[in-house]
């Protein structure tokens, strides 16, 4: 199995408290589906072009915390 190295872009709004994760840079948007304190950016084929996480100086300090303890896979 071949493993490749991914840099995706991040972007935080400290206003906003929204960080956001760019997974494509090409893709035109299509629909957005908000999950709890996420919010999937989709193209017209369902392929996610970024993300965005809501409060996330909360949110993600405890996602870190729960993957070191082994309780999340990402």
């Amino acid at each position: 199995m071949e493993v490749k190295d991914t840099a995706y872009k991040l972007k935080y709004d400290h206003d906003a408290d929204v960080l956001s994760v760019v997974l494509k840079e090409e893709g035109k948007l299509s629909h957005a589906e908000e999950i709890g304190d996420m919010v999937v950016h989709a193209d017209h084929d369902g392929n996610a072009l970024f993300f965005e996480i809501l409060n996330a100086s909360k949110v993600v300090p405890m996602m870190v915390r729960a993957m070191a303890k082994g309780e999340v896979l990402i």
